[in-house]
């Protein structure tokens, strides 16, 4: 067969549903073998969506997401979202095209090294120098991709390789399972649990997967131990939980860094030091117990007393299993913490003020969605606010990013949500400036008859950079802009735009456009002027107010 037949029938092997990207003309044969399989090829409108929804497809699923581009300006147009499923631990494999390598009539003509710089951000990175060596790359750079830790994974495939003729099957995915912690580990930990006072658990990013959710939850209901979720842990157990302490949104200062300043014990729950730490360790403080898939990259603010290596969810059980109720406990501080945050959190809920302030905002957009409904932001502001207020309720329901924290992935992540969960609700949140990013990608969803809401956070500047700014006492400079009509640039792609006029007006507005179904843009204006106020001063003040 021709060795791009062979190439989509090793994707097929793997389970590929979707390939997402730009094709070149160097990606022809491979097009057109694509054309005649069972693999639906979302053509979008650029590369960098295309790598977003990827990533995101692989968050959801454990199954890599597959995205392709051309040589050149198409290959580097994934650079970001690349880096982004990377540093995010998100499973995707990479496809990129390439000019003839056994001859090259056109010269160096957008001829850059494709594989030197896609080494630094993927797990993988490999060209196809034969046809009959396809299979085991394209095996390979799926094992990479999924294995603990996840990520990306890049094949090159140049047009001369893809249009030779190769006698060549794809190789079956083999059989494997994790490994588990072994017992010596558990015993410590469980002997350090029963030594503590005031033990927490503080979930991260790796630990957003069922099994791992089930299990936790388990353990949080028998032993009582209050929890802290990360930005990328957000919904791992119900956020609705009376052990629920809140969110790490910033690295310090907020209530439930009172609760870690009590801690003796801190088991850290699949967490990754290329997340924003949710709390700084310092030598001769608490101990700290890193229970993941892999043993803790150390750094100066990450340097744990003890680690439970291998299944999240299988650790966590052996815990569960291990450990009762110690009489010893006291969560009495913890808990008093958690009800002032509470308190805190309704202060401004319900304020009509207009713009919008973020604190109504998130409680509107809560008050819309199911349990099981999927917001996807992008970054800005407006993330710290739903990180904190916004209590998810089931595992990877608030899809955001606090490792490589990139603008313009709200509009993708939302895309691919939708394909992977056809029937849940979702919502696209993103600040102005993070929304025309990508925002062309209107159109692809249109195109492809997504039931989509979107809403622009409107404050017509870069209003995460503007809040650093003004905290750093420096003047306000360079990060005003001017936006289109959002309504106009709404139906020029086919969609259904909106201007909130009044804040009452949020909520019934969403759930018409989840009724009506389509694509729905919502231009709604945000007052972050407070931001500095509250985030830096007023919050912190309180939380160091709480006596013990």
């Amino acid at each position: 067969m021709k060795a791009a037949d062979l190439m989509v029938k090793a994707l097929e092997n793997e389970g590929v549903e979707y390939v997402f990207g730009i094709p070149g003309e160097e990606n022809l044969d491979l097009l057109e073998s694509l054309s005649n399989s069972s693999i639906e090829l979302v053509l979008t409108r650029h590369e960098q969506a295309a790598g977003f929804m990827a990533a995101t497809y692989g968050r959801l699923t454990g199954k890599p997401g597959v995205c392709l581009s051309t040589l050149g300006p198409g290959a580097t147009n994934l650079v970001t979202s690349v880096a982004y499923a990377q540093l995010g631990a998100m499973p995707m494999v990479v496809i990129t095209g390439q000019k003839p390598i056994k001859d090259r009539p056109q010269g160096q003509f957008q001829i850059i090294d494709v594989i030197d710089m896609m080494t630094p951000i993927t797990k993988y990175t490999q060209p196809i120098i034969s046809a009959k060596t396809i299979p085991s790359h394209v095996r390979e750079a799926f094992r990479r991709a999924e294995d603990e830790r996840p990520g990306a994974a890049h094949l090159e495939l140049s047009d001369d390789i893809a249009a030779e003729e190769v006698d060549a099957t794809p190789i079956a995915p083999s059989y494997s399972r994790r490994p588990i912690t072994e017992h010596k580990s558990v015993d410590y930990v469980l002997k350090l649990l029963k030594e503590a006072k005031h033990p927490l658990i503080v979930i991260g990013a790796a630990a957003n997967r069922k099994i791992t959710a089930k299990m936790l939850r388990a353990f949080v209901d028998k032993t009582g131990i209050p929890f802290i979720t990360t930005q990328m842990g957000k919904g791992v157990i119900n956020e609705d939980h009376p052990r629920w302490l809140g969110n790490a949104a910033v690295s310090d200062g907020d209530y439930p860094h009172r609760a870690i300043e009590q801690a003796d014990l801190i088991l850290n729950v699949g967490h990754d030091v290329v997340e924003k730490p949710p709390f700084m360790m310092k030598p001769d403080q608490r101990k700290v117990v890193h229970i993941n898939f892999q043993g803790a990259q150390v750094d100066s603010v990450y340097f744990p007393h003890a680690s439970m290596i291998g299944d999240i969810g299988n650790s966590i059980w052996q815990l569960k299993e291990g450990i009762e109720p110690q009489s010893h406990w006291d969560f009495e501080f913890m808990l008093k913490v958690r009800e002032h945050m509470r308190d805190h959190t309704d202060e401004g809920a319900h304020d009509e003020a207009f713009p919008m302030l973020p604190q109504r905002l998130v409680e509107e957009v809560r008050e819309v969605m199911p349990d099981d409904g999927i917001i996807a932001l992008d970054n800005g502001i407006y993330k710290i606010w739903f990180a904190r207020n916004y209590p998810a309720r089931q595992p990877n329901t608030v899809l955001l990013d606090n490792a490589l924290a990139s603008m313009g992935a709200g509009l993708p992540s939302a895309m691919a949500a939708k394909l992977v969960h056809p029937n849940r609700k979702v919502v696209s949140i993103c600040g102005d400036g993070g929304f025309m990013m990508n925002s062309q990608d209107i159109e692809t969803a249109v195109r492809m008859n997504l039931d989509l809401v979107v809403l622009i956070l409107n404050d017509s500047a870069y209003g995460m950079i503007k809040w650093k700014q003004e905290h750093m006492g420096l003047h306000d400079f360079g990060l005003d802009f001017k936006n289109p009509d959002f309504i106009k640039y709404a139906e020029a792609y086919g969609a259904k735009g909106y201007r909130l006029a009044a804040t009452e007006e949020l909520q019934p507005l969403m759930r018409d456009c989840m009724e009506q179904g389509g694509v729905h843009i919502i231009d709604v204006p945000v007052d972050y002027s407070r931001n500095v106020e509250l985030l830096n001063e007023e919050i912190p003040k309180r939380a160091k107010a709480i006596q013990a």
